[in-house]
């Protein structure tokens, strides 16, 4: 270790009250639901903090529409993007180094406040720990890159290449609005580095696909009573629904993938999910109903597209349609909506996971495992669409999307050293 990542170390661990005081600023600045603003200008008043200059603005729906990757999130069809600015800025290279960036999202999920002990929009420090909506999905993580970056600011490190960092909604519905719209305006570089929990020292290579689905499924209504003279639409979709469980255990047999197993021990035998989790049928117990609407999600590892996934599920509906008088003259609609993902995985042969993995297993001492595959990420932007090679590393928590979320203190600490050594590293350092 050279004298210049010495010296950000210690920075980064003088830092650490800072990085726990930006980490619960963020926590308490809500941004659920479209609320992204309040946390974004904690984001804005720290880059200026460290003399950068941020670049702040609201996605364009019409510049992002014909992008391959884009869809409507489900959070955008609710609000809109006005007041949810996306914030990014660039630290610029003194050199001709290689261009590096740290990017996370400031949105959160919503939270049941009657399941958490404490409150979830105010940010507690017990035992080592941060508790609060969002501590460790990912604001703290986006506080460990930035803290990074102020300590390379004030460590007189001239980095030869261009450092940047990020900050954008919307990635818990999707991410077109968020890290797309970066990637759009200008944000690539040469390697990425997104600072969403890995359960540090595992090094995040992979994405999830996932697709959301609609069935609609018709019947005939009737009284009750004569219900013969009717068709039961929930009865019809039950059949589909059946079909479908047949599909999710055909491939939870046959689809494995060790990252997954290596993030998640338990997904053994379950890294492909096909979820049921919306039905829908009639509005009276004396009725026939008319119709029923499931709303399903699916998600897989690596290894298939998007239009194969559609593809077999098209024909998985198709199959109990042939089987089905009744369908088969009236056929349910299956419509694709909301979430469409494809899967991601970098490469582990790439230089920036190898210098990652160093990293990480220089500041843990402990030995680095490959994960990822499970959810979906902002990451497969990066990597599918615009070739930059864009690994996960993010700090150690629990609760996430649940009841008491926590962040490690140690691990925000660990994850702002790796993220700062990286980009020495990576970009270069001019003498």
């Amino acid at each position: 270790m050279d004298d210049h990542e010495r010296a950000v170390l210690e920075h980064i661990e003088e830092y650490r009250a800072d990085l726990i005081d930006l980490t619960c600023s963020l926590v308490e600045q809500r941004s659920d639901q479209g609320q992204e603003a309040g946390a974004q200008e904690v984001v804005i008043s720290e880059l200026e903090s460290v003399g950068l200059e941020p670049d702040v603005w609201e996605p364009d729906v019409e510049e992002l529409r014909d992008h391959p990757g884009y869809f409507d999130t489900a959070t955008y069809e609710e609000v809109g993007y006005e007041g949810r600015p996306n914030v990014a800025a660039v630290s610029e290279g003194t050199g001709d180094g290689r261009s590096f960036a740290l990017s996370g999202h400031i949105d959160v999920v919503s939270a049941d406040e009657d399941e958490w002990e404490r409150d979830p929009w105010s940010a507690s420090v017990e035992g080592g720990r941060i508790y609060g909506r969002g501590a460790c999905d990912m604001k703290g993580g986006l506080a460990a890159a930035l803290i990074a970056v102020r300590a390379l600011e004030e460590s007189n490190i001239e980095l030869a290449g261009d450092l940047a960092v990020l900050s954008t909604v919307d990635e818990e519905a999707g991410g077109t609005g968020g890290a797309l719209s970066a990637l759009e305006r200008g944000y690539t570089t040469d390697a990425a580095l997104v600072t969403e929990p890995t359960n540090l020292p595992n090094v995040g290579i992979a994405s999830a696909g996932v697709l959301y689905f609609r069935i609609t499924v018709p019947g005939k209504s009737a009284h009750a009573a004569f219900g013969f003279q009717g068709v039961n639409a929930a009865t019809k979709a039950a059949k589909i629904h059946l079909a479908l469980d047949d599909l999710d255990r055909e491939r939870k047999a046959r689809i494995d993938y060790q990252p997954s197993v290596n993030q998640k021990p338990n997904a053994e035998g379950n890294v492909t999910n096909l979820n049921v989790g919306i039905v829908e049928a009639g509005d009276w117990p004396s009725t026939v109903p008319p119709e029923a609407v499931m709303e399903c999600r699916i998600g897989w590892p690596p290894g298939e597209t998007r239009e194969e996934v559609r593809a077999k599920v098209e024909e998985t509906v198709q199959t109990v349609v042939d089987e089905d008088e009744w369908l088969a003259e009236h056929p349910p609609e299956v419509e694709w909506f909301g979430w469409s993902a494809e899967p991601h995985e970098v490469d582990t042969d790439e230089e920036i996971v190898d210098i990652v993995r160093e990293h990480t297993e220089t500041v843990t001492g402990e030995e680095t495992q490959f994960t990822g595959g499970l959810a979906g990420l902002d990451e497969r932007f990066h990597n599918n669409y615009y070739d930059v090679p864009t690994p996960t590393l993010g700090p150690r928590g629990g609760g996430v999307h649940g009841a008491d979320e926590y962040v490690e203190i140690d691990s925000l600490v660990e994850t702002a050293q790796v993220a700062a050594l990286t980009a020495i590293d990576w970009c270069g350092v001019v003498e």
